[in-house]
């Protein structure tokens, strides 16, 4: 999962890399569009970071220790705050969530899950984007969020 700022390929990776230079730019994303990446918000988004596949809200509230008493509506609120910044995605076939590396730019989320292995690759899929929009546009439908999922056998799995 390889990711690139510099888009060779309409299809690249979107899951960040280094988490700690990742989180900063999150703070100052977050700080621009004047809310504030609390610390649970930053510990569920460094979880997501950190995890090897889609994660679970449950999964998140398990690993939150010593963040004081949280429960499932506080984990529920941090994934909505991220979704709404653009600094994670839901995964809807999972009902499982993962970071989102492309804070620069908004984009619909493209992911690749592997039913072998259960991981899940997210895609800036550029012309995939392009191609939904002229059609739905055609249609007199303004999209307000899209999701796309295609399931089969990562590379990995398939190797």
């Amino acid at each position: 999962m390889a990711h690139s700022h510099a888009h060779a390929h309409a299809n690249t990776p979107c899951s960040p890399q280094e988490a700690e230079a990742f989180l900063a730019e999150a703070e100052t994303l977050v700080a621009r569009k004047g809310q504030k990446l609390t610390r649970i918000r930053r510990k569920v988004l460094q979880l997501l970071i950190e995890s090897e596949e889609p994660a679970k809200a449950y999964d998140l509230l398990a690993n939150l220790d010593g963040e004081g008493a949280a429960k499932p509506p506080t984990v529920y609120r941090a994934l909505d705050f991220l979704q709404e910044m653009g600094l994670a995605h839901k995964i809807e076939s999972l009902n499982a969530y993962v970071a989102c590396g492309h804070t620069s730019h908004s984009h619909s989320a493209v992911f690749l899950i592997c039913d072998a292995c259960g991981g899940a690759e997210e895609l800036h899929a550029v012309e995939t984007t392009a191609s939904l929009l002229k059609e739905t546009k055609a249609a007199d439908f303004s999209i307000s969020h899209a999701v796309i999922e295609a399931r089969g056998t990562c590379r990995n799995c398939a190797a």
